[in-house]
């Protein structure tokens, strides 16, 4: 995909990734670039930045109806959608013990919310033959989150949901890409390494952490390229293919990077 006067829609775009997706994709030049998330002073805020192609928008992602009139009121006023990034997502931080209401919270916001992106926008793609699905699924999606059950599960459904939605839709002109990058510089994992929180040290020690504007970078490369895995971190491709062919040697090695972790002093809290 070739970004110039395109009309984008990203969800979660009051901050981290979906606000430097936003920045990025109008230096490319696209028409339109809609951002929505619940937050609304900062979604205004970061499209008042972002300039003239920006428009912010009160959304929230897991409500289907709100996902609809999004849709539906940008295709009004711009005629299409050509590139839809479903890019809100929460972490719970917690294991299986989370709270019914938490694992309900996760399931929402980091699938559901893939698949009412998908069934609003989908008819009006379909009608013109082509456009672009983009979910932020993490590498939590294709590896693991030690320490988030609920994250872990719902980040794989996530990835599941795209692939199914790639070879399903792929010949009638829909493409779809899931972007999963690993640590990246957000409240998510600042807060998380500020208390010293498991998960969040173990993404820390498993790799570099981005920041968001290099996961964009990444996140434009690969729609240049049509991919279906946008991997900003490289290294997780090589833990993928180590997890499929080893799974035993893999969750040794993880057990290992936890085991060492739990035993080093926890940082103090900032």
């Amino acid at each position: 995909m070739n970004l110039t006067d395109r009309v984008v829609v990203i969800t979660g775009g009051a901050g981290g990734i979906g606000s430097a997706l936003a920045r990025r994709f109008a230096a490319e030049g696209a028409a339109a670039v809609v951002l929505a998330d619940l937050d609304a002073h900062a979604t205004a805020t970061v499209a008042e930045a972002v300039g003239p192609v920006a428009r912010g928008v009160a959304v929230d992602a897991a409500d289907e109806g709100q996902v609809r009139d999004l849709v539906a009121d940008t295709e009004r006023r711009y005629g299409r959608i050509d590139l839809f990034c479903a890019n809100a997502g929460v972490a719970t931080g917690v294991g299986i013990e989370a709270a019914d209401a938490d694992w309900d919270r996760a399931w929402r916001v980091n699938v559901m919310a893939h698949v009412y992106a998908a069934r609003a926008a989908l008819p009006g793609m379909l009608a013109r033959g082509g456009g672009h699905l983009m979910h932020t699924c993490s590498a939590a999606g294709v590896l693991t989150a030690v320490g988030d059950a609920p994250y872990t599960a719902t980040k794989h459904a996530a990835v599941g949901l795209a692939e199914w939605l790639a070879i399903t839709y792929r010949d009638q002109g829909i493409r779809v890409s899931a972007l999963c990058p690993q640590g990246v510089d957000t409240p998510m994992l600042a807060d998380g390494l500020a208390t010293g929180h498991l998960a969040a040290r173990v993404i820390a020690a498993s790799g570099a952490v981005l920041t968001p504007d290099q996961v964009a970078d990444a996140a434009v490369a690969g729609l240049a390229e049509e991919r279906f895995l946008i991997l900003p971190h490289p290294e997780v491709a090589g833990y993928a293919v180590r997890r499929a062919e080893d799974p035993d040697g893999w969750q040794a090695g993880l057990r290992k990077l936890v085991r060492r972790l739990r035993a080093a002093p926890t940082p103090p809290s900032r």
